[in-house]
């Protein structure tokens, strides 16, 4: 079952990245905490920072290097306003998938039924159907 979440999680990572950078601009450290915190703990760097290049490279994400506090300079991430209007529609669309496939592991709503196509035995049709009493 984990190899199915990890490829349900490589699928919405973009979705999910995007989410987390919507209120506030991050490091992909602090990215990856995230996501863990939120029960994504599956993602992995050398999965995380190629989306965010992806996502970038799409125009989605801003990166800007910043100076390290005593070490090397680091890579802060941040929406833009294409990745805002990228992540409602995602959203909307994970919402609308979301619907439904939680109706086919709910099963079919309940239809109308047409009467004229019901047939309802009585009686007399179960003494007529062959079986021995």
């Amino acid at each position: 079952m984990a190899e199915v979440q990890g490829a349900w999680v490589r699928v919405v990572l973009p979705l999910c990245l995007l989410g987390a950078l919507r209120h506030k601009e991050s490091y992909g450290y602090a990215l990856l905490q995230q996501l863990a915190a939120a029960g994504l703990d599956s993602v992995k760097p050398a999965t995380l920072y190629p989306t965010l290049n992806r996502l970038a490279e799409d125009g989605a994400v801003e990166v800007q290097w910043r100076a390290g506090e005593g070490g090397p300079g680091r890579k802060c991430y941040r929406i833009t306003s294409a990745g805002r209007e990228r992540l409602d529609a995602e959203w909307a669309a994970w919402q609308d998938f979301g619907a439904s496939v939680s109706g086919l592991l709910t099963g079919p709503k309940a239809a109308p039924v047409d009467s004229a196509l019901v047939t309802i035995p009585g009686p007399a049709d179960a003494q007529h159907s062959g079986a021995d009493t």
